[in-house]
């Protein structure tokens, strides 16, 4: 992983498996197929040790000043989430009638139907489910720092020192053959393409979003910690473009810490918010999940207000903590607040489905390339109110 090569690797993967999808037959894709479902089972299983692993003891060696950071951390990606999604409505609501004029609704389905199946499949079941391994971290954690003991605090970090083995010798050498299987069944079933053709206005927008959403993020992380923030950026594109081949934040959590720790924060600090983050901060999911339902609203001939997309954001922003350990889980997590507050109907749920998943991945990279200017900005406040406090 010294320099780019794991980005290199990660790039070769993706461009090997669009290339050999096109030709490959399918009991080669159900060859690789198989090895992503286990793979994919074995991240799931490890995902939740991931977060108890790096949080508890990132809470505890916090001391007193735990709860602070957890609250401050939470605080900033929360609000971060929100105004994507309202960044996302006012672009479509004055860009929409411009790039959509004369476009009708059109019937798709969920594209993940078309992906060939491996020839097995290894049951994985992780030890707990995210949200549990979440508030098992922050008890175990925040319980270290109110008792201040190391008993407990030892054994903290030689689980996460156990578990730092795991990604470095298992996880990361094996991440480019996952992708590359992803993106070999997903051009050998030629869903995404097709769906890209008919809405690449939609995506060139939510790209663009993206990009300057997250260019908004490292300024203000930049201006606070006296960096370049485009530097600060570049040194974020591993984590971006292995988001983009595993389509899950939880997933790229090692990639991400480790490139986040050259953003000039405390290791302590990164080590605590990263997986934390992976599983709150949600900025460019939020923007896609946005952009897409209010295209197919416009398609529909619904139209939106402010003053209902901002409480389906709000809304939006918690509902998917649990999702990002699943590909494609923000949005199946949004189906209920699609329903229910968007009014959403079959047809329409499965348009979303099909306009989603086709470029989950780019979602999901802006949120984990996010989490690390949240984490210097967290940083840089953390910092500034320790000084306050000792003057």
């Amino acid at each position: 992983m010294k320099g780019f090569g794991l980005l290199l690797r990660i790039l070769i993967a993706i461009l090997l498996g669009i290339a050999v999808g096109s030709f490959a037959n399918d009991w080669f894709i159900r060859l690789f197929a198989t090895f992503n479902d286990l793979f994919g089972n074995f991240l799931g299983f490890i995902i939740p040790l991931i977060i108890l692993g790096f949080i508890a003891p990132g809470i505890g060696s916090m001391g007193r000043g735990a709860g602070k950071l957890l609250g401050l951390t939470g605080i900033i990606a929360y609000s971060s989430t929100v105004i994507a999604g309202i960044l996302a409505f006012l672009a479509a609501k004055m860009l929409y009638p411009l790039m959509l004029n004369n476009q009708s609704l059109q019937s798709f389905t969920d594209p993940s139907e078309g992906l060939s199946e491996g020839f097995f499949q290894v049951a994985m079941p992780p030890p707990m489910e995210v949200m549990t391994a979440l508030l098992l971290s922050f008890v175990i954690g925040l319980g270290i720092a109110a008792i201040k003991g190391d008993a407990l605090y030892n054994i903290t970090k030689d689980f996460r020192n156990i578990i730092h083995i795991v990604i470095e010798k298992v996880i990361i050498p094996l991440l480019p053959f996952h992708i590359f299987g992803i993106f070999a069944n997903m051009t050998a079933a030629g869903q995404v393409s097709t769906i890209l053709a008919v809405f690449a206005k939609v995506f060139v927008m939510i790209v663009i979003l993206h990009i300057l959403y997250l260019t908004i993020q490292y300024t203000i992380a930049g201006t606070m910690s006296k960096q370049n923030p485009f530097s600060m950026l570049r040194r974020m594109v591993p984590a971006y473009f292995t988001a983009l081949g595993t389509q899950s934040s939880a997933a790229t959590i090692p990639v991400t810490l480790k490139h986040t720790k050259t953003l000039k924060v405390r290791e302590g600090i990164a080590d605590f918010t990263v997986p934390l983050l992976a599983n709150i901060h949600l900025s460019g999911s939020t923007i896609t999940i946005v952009s897409c339902a209010l295209a197919v609203m416009f398609l529909q001939g619904d139209a939106v207000s402010f003053a209902t997309i901002v409480p389906f954001i709000l809304m939006l922003g918690i509902t998917m903590v649990a999702a990002p350990g699943v590909p494609g889980g923000a949005v199946m997590a949004a189906i209920g607040l699609l329903e229910s507050m968007l009014h959403f109907g079959p047809t329409m749920v499965s348009l979303m489905i099909a306009l989603y998943l086709a470029q989950d991945s780019l979602g999901t990279a802006c949120n984990v390339t996010g989490d690390g200017a949240i984490t210097s900005i967290t940083n840089s406040l953390s910092r500034k109110s320790k000084q306050a406090n000792i003057s």
